[in-house]
């Protein structure tokens, strides 16, 4: 029954990284590719979270969560690099 849910959940979720790699490649600007790539990072923790679900073990929250820390610094620092032109002052 839990197979068969996580595999549903990694189909539609795939589905969903799929269109968000496009809108990454066509987007318009760079403010809609730098919003593709943080629902990027955002369906890769769903989908090592059900990976984790499916596979019965707790390293894999782990790893999600090292995905949120790191996906949460490259936006920030993406938005720093737009508004002010450097990273670091």
């Amino acid at each position: 029954m839990i197979a068969t849910a996580c595999l549903i959940a990694v189909a539609a979720i795939s589905v969903s990284m799929l269109m968000n790699l496009y809108r990454l490649g066509r987007g318009p600007d760079v403010l809609d590719r730098i919003l593709a790539l943080e629902t990027l990072v955002v369906n890769a923790i769903g989908l090592v979270v059900v990976m984790g679900l499916w596979f019965n073990t707790s390293l894999y929250f782990e790893i999600a969560l090292l995905i949120v820390t790191v996906g949460f610094l490259s936006t920030v620092a993406f938005c720093k690099y737009l508004l002010r032109g450097n990273v670091i002052e």
